[in-house]
C-alpha cells in the first residue's frame, strides 16, 4: 500500500503470547466497565441529524509487526550489553577528567558540554557537567572570551538552571548600546548569540536586541550565501537555526540530526555512544508502540468512530517528544492513550456532535459516573466508557506506584477541557467571534495541555506534595505557559482549514478582527506571544521557584517543544504526512553510520 510503513518490534513475540487482553483492575479498589459492540459503525440515535465532516485523511500507517524482519535492525542495536557498558564507563572517565581539568580552556569545556547535550547524552554525565559549569559560572564575568564562547557558555549555564546576567554581552556593544557591526565577521559567534537570545527572561531588552541583530544578519547571510562547497554545511546550519531555534526543538530529533549531519565534528567514542543510545531508545519506543497497537485494536474504536482521526503513531510521537527518556515507558504509554482520546473527543466537539449531545457528554464527564451514559447516543456511550476505563486504569497504575489516588485530579482535567470544548462549539453554532482575550482564556485550556501535564505529573514526580497538588489544581504557570505555546502553535498551523470549515474562533481571526490588522500581522503577534511565553518558562527553569520536580518542569517544556515541532510546517496531526519523516526518524528507522 502506497505510503504505508511496517514497524518492527524484535523479540517481542513472547510478550504477546503471555499477555492477557483487557483491563487490570483490583475489584475492591476500582470498578471495571466492560462493553461489547458489533462490527457495524455506531451512529447517533438520531440518524437524521446533520453531521459535519472535517475531511481528515485516514491513517498513513500499517501497524503490523513483522517479528521475522528484526534482523534488518542496525548492527549497533545488537551490540552486547557488556560492550555498551564498557563504552559508557570509558567515556564517563574521559569526560570526568576533562570536566575537572582547571587548566583546560573554558571554550573547550563549553564545546564538549554543548556536543554532549546536542547528542542527547546529558544524563550520562550530568553531575560532572553540572560541577564544571558551576565552577566556570563563578568566574564567567572575568574570563576573556570571544563572542562564540560567551554566547555558548551563557546558553549552557542558563539551560542547566544557573543564572548568568545578560550584561555579559555588554562587552560586544558600542557606546550607543548597539551590537558592534564587526561581530558580523564571526558567523559561528552570531549563530551562538542568536541561540543564546532565546534563553532570555521578561524585560531583558539586551537579549531582545541580540535576537533582532543576529536574525537580520542570518537572514541576509542566508539570502546571499556562497555556493562554494566549503560553505554548504554552514548554510545548512543557518537554515536549520532560522527554521526553529534550538531552545524550541525536540531534543531526541535534534540528537539524531546532529549525529547524522556533524559526525566529523564529534569525538568518535561520543558519536558511537550517541548512536547506541538513540537506537536502544528507539527499540523501547517500538515496544511501546507494539503494546499500544494491541490496546487500540482491542478497543475497536477506530471502526466505531469513523468520523474521528485515527492517529496512534502521531499520538506516540507526542508522547515521545514529551517524555523521551526510555525509562519513562509507563508514563509515555499513558500519555499516548490520553492523546488518543483527546483527538477523538476533539473531533466529537469540533465536527460530529450536536450541541444537545455535547452538553450531555460534558455533563457525563463532570459526573464521572457510569449511570450518565444512559442519556448519551451510542457513539458517545462507547467513547465515554472507553475513556472512563482508560483513565481509571491509569489512576490504578499510579496508585500501585505511588500509593496516591490521583483519579479526582485526572477527571477534573478532562472536565475542564470538555467544558472549554463546549464553549467553542457554541461559538461555532452561533457564528460568534469572541474577543481575543476571551478566546485565549478558553483556548489554552481547550488545547489539552493541562490534561496531558496533569497525567504526566503523577508519573514523573518523585514525591507528590500538598504544595505541588495545590499548584497543579490551580493551573500554575508551568501548566498554563506550555499550553499557551501549544494553543498558539496549533492556531498558526490550523487557522486556514478552520476558516474553510466555517469556524469563527481561532487566535488569528479573533486578533485580526479586533485590532483591524491583516492576517499576516496577526500571525506575527502570535509568534511574539510564543516567545513571551518561553521567556517566562526560562525564568521558571532557571530560578526554580516552584514546588515541582525538575523532571516535571522539563516535561512541560518538552510538551511546548513537541507542539512547535508538530505544527512547524502545518497541521501535523490533521495532515500526518507533514510529520511522517520525523516519525520515521524517531520511531521506525535506526541510525546507520
Amino acid at each position: 500500500m502506497e505510503g504505508t510503513h511496517k514497524i518492527f518490534a524484535p523479540k517481542l513475540t513472547h510478550f504477546f503470547e503471555q499477555r492477557s487482553h483487557g483491563y487490570y483492575y483490583c475489584p475492591k479498589i476500582l470498578p471495571t466497565i466492560r462493553y461489547k459492540t458489533t462490527n457495524s459503525k455506531i451512529m447517533s440515535t438520531s440518524t437524521t441529524k446533520y453531521r459535519r465532516s472535517a475531511g481528515y485523511k485516514p491513517s498513513i500507517w500499517n501497524l503490523e509487526f513483522l517479528i521475522d524482519e528484526s534482523s534488518k535492525r542496525d548492527r549497533y542495536v545488537h551490540q552486547p550489553d557488556d560492550e555498551y557498558v564498557n563504552i559508557v564507563k570509558r567515556l564517563k572517565c574521559e569526560v570526568k577528567n576533562l570536566m575537572v581539568d582547571e587548566e583546560l580552556e573554558p571554550l573547550v569545556i563549553f564545546k564538549i558540554v554543548g556536543e554532549i547535550q546536542r547528542l542527547g547524552l546529558g544524563d550520562y554525565f550530568g553531575k560532572d557537567i553540572e560541577s564544571a559549569l558551576r565552577r566556570l559560572a563563578c568566574k564567567f564575568g572575568d574570563l576573556e572570551l570571544d563572542l562564540h564562547a560567551t554566547a555558548l557558555g551563557f546558553t549552557l549555564l542558563r539551560q542547566s538552571g544557573i543564572f548568568i546576567s545578560q550584561d555579559i554581552f555588554k562587552q560586544f556593544m558600542d557606546e550607543n548600546e548597539n551590537f558592534k557591526p564587526s561581530l558580523c565577521n564571526d558567523k559561528e559567534g552570531m549563530i551562538s548569540l542568536y541561540e543564546a537570545s532565546y534563553f532570555g527572561f521578561e524585560g531583558e531588552h539586551l537579549l531582545v536586541k541580540a535576537k533582532a541583530f543576529t536574525k537580520e544578519y542570518l537572514l541576509s547571510n542566508n539570502n546571499n550565501h556562497s555556493k562554494q562547497e566549503d560553505k554548504l554545511i554552514v548554510d545548512d546550519d543557518v537554515n536549520h537555526t532560522l527554521g526553529l531555534a534550538l531552545r524550541y526543538r525536540m531534543p531526541k530529533l535534534e540528537a539524531r540530526l546532529y549525529i547524522e549531519t556533524h559526525p566529523k565534528d564529534v569525538e568518535t567514542a561520543l558519536l558511537q555512544l550517541a548512536m547506541l543510545d538513540f537506537n536502544r531508545a528507539q527499540l523501547m519506543y517500538q515496544q511501546d508502540l507494539h503494546e499500544l497497537a494491541r490496546w487500540w485494536k482491542d478497543l475497536e474504536l477506530s471502526e466505531k468512530l469513523s468520523f474521528a482521526r485515527d492517529r496512534l503513531m502521531e499520538c506516540l510521537f507526542w508522547g515521545i517528544g514529551t517524555l523521551p527518556k526510555p525509562e519513562l515507558s509507563s508514563g509515555r504509554k499513558a500519555l499516548t492513550r490520553v492523546f488518543k482520546f483527546i483527538t477523538i473527543i476533539d473531533d466529537i466537539y469540533d465536527v460530529y456532535g450536536t450541541i444537545d449531545e455535547l452538553e450531555l457528554f460534558t455533563n457525563a464527564i463532570e459526573r464521572w459516573n457510569i449511570n450518565a451514559i444512559d442519556e448519551l447516543p451510542d457513539y458517545m456511550k462507547v467513547t465515554f466508557l472507553a475513556l472512563y476505563n482508560t483513565v481509571n486504569e491509569i489512576g490504578y497504575e499510579i496508585l500501585k506506584q505511588k500509593g496516591f489516588n490521583c483519579i479526582p485530579y485526572l477527571k477534573r482535567s478532562w472536565e475542564d477541557m470538555t467544558k472549554a470544548f463546549l464553549v467553542e462549539a457554541k461559538w461555532l453554532q452561533n457564528s460568534q467571534t469572541p474577543t481575543f482575550e476571551e478566546y485565549l482564556n478558553n483556548g489554552w485550556v481547550s488545547v489539552s495541555g493541562v490534561v496531558a501535564l496533569t497525567h504526566i505529573f503523577f508519573f514523573v514526580s518523585p514525591q507528590i506534595t500538598p504544595e505541588a497538588l495545590h499548584c497543579l489544581r490551580n493551573n500554575h504557570d508551568i501548566l498554563r505557559l506550555p499550553s499557551m505555546v501549544f494553543r498558539l502553535s496549533n492556531d498558526l498551523a490550523t487557522s486556514e482549514a478552520e476558516i474553510e470549515r466555517g469556524e469563527t474562533a481561532n487566535a488569528i481571526s479573533c486578533y485580526a478582527k479586533e485590532k483591524g490588522v491583516t492576517m499576516k500581522d496577526a500571525r506575527k503577534h502570535l509568534s511574539n506571544l510564543i516567545d513571551e511565553s518561553w521567556k517566562k518558562l526560562n525564568e521558571i527553569q532557571v530560578l526554580n521557584d516552584t514546588p515541582f520536580s525538575v523532571d516535571f518542569v522539563e516535561a512541560a517544556m518538552n510538551l511546548a517543544r513537541t507542539a512547535q515541532c508538530a505544527y512547524q510546517h502545518g497541521d501535523g496531526h490533521g495532515s500526518p504526512e507533514l510529520i511522517k519523516k520525523k516519525i520515521l526518524s524517531l520511531i521506525v528507522d535506526p541510525i546507520h553510520l
